[in-house]
């Protein structure tokens, strides 16, 4: 069966940033899933027309389509059953909620640290698309959005919750990662992938989480080209 993840890159198609994207890659090596990526830009949208669908992640495998990274995760469950992602029922629901927690207040946070070395990552034929529809959703000028003093600061409030539970286990979802760790891993690998920004105290439990997840694997996402190396 042929599998593809339609997945963004930047102004190297090496480079793979969406955290999104992540997450399902991550959710696919979990599953031990083989697949090819389709690369994709912003502005592509005609490409995923098929799925009636204007951002990726998408998902096809063999005749069916999945939109959305959370629902590619819980569609992942319910089709390949063996190493579970989510769980279901209550366990999706608390899922759902981290996952509200990631996108509302750590990636606002890391989205301040990174926001202008995110613009330099983007394809150059993106960059005032991503600067006209990022600036009218936060209501600012990505400059003044950028901030990695006051970004460092409110990702560490964040996080507190975060690093507890990870003094207490290796992961988040225990002795081994899952769902949850992909949910976060993905903002955290956005963030890495498209700047050299110091993100969090190397002390924190959350920064040997991040390392760990680096490895987690085979190593695939501590192999994928940063702008260190593109």
């Amino acid at each position: 069966m042929d599998r593809i993840v339609y997945d963004l890159y930047g102004r190297d198609e090496r480079l793979r940033f969406s955290p999104y994207c992540w997450r399902v890659h991550l959710s696919m090596a979990h599953k031990g899933l083989a697949y090819r990526t389709e690369p994709w830009r912003f502005q592509q949208k005609e490409k995923l027309a098929f799925a009636d669908h204007d951002k990726v992640p998408v998902l096809v495998d063999g005749e069916k389509v999945v939109t959305d990274s959370f629902e590619i995760m819980r569609y992942l469950d319910a089709t390949y059953a063996e190493a579970p992602l989510l769980g279901d029922g209550l366990a999706c629901q608390r899922a759902l909620l981290f996952k509200l927690f990631v996108e509302r207040s750590v990636s606002p946070a890391l989205l301040r640290i990174v926001v202008m070395d995110l613009l330099a990552a983007i394809h150059p034929d993106d960059r005032d698309y991503f600067r006209r529809t990022r600036e009218a959703a936060i209501g600012m000028r990505l400059e003044e959005l950028h901030d990695p003093v006051q970004g460092r600061e409110q990702l560490k409030k964040a996080l507190v919750p975060v690093n507890a539970l990870l003094e207490q286990s290796p992961f988040l979802d225990g002795q081994a990662p899952a769902g949850t760790d992909y949910l976060l891993f993905g903002s955290f690998m956005w963030a890495h992938v498209v700047s050299r920004e110091v993100l969090v105290d190397d002390a924190t439990p959350v920064a040997r989480w991040f390392e760990k997840m680096l490895a987690v694997h085979d190593g695939m996402a501590g192999r994928a080209p940063t702008v260190r190396d593109v």
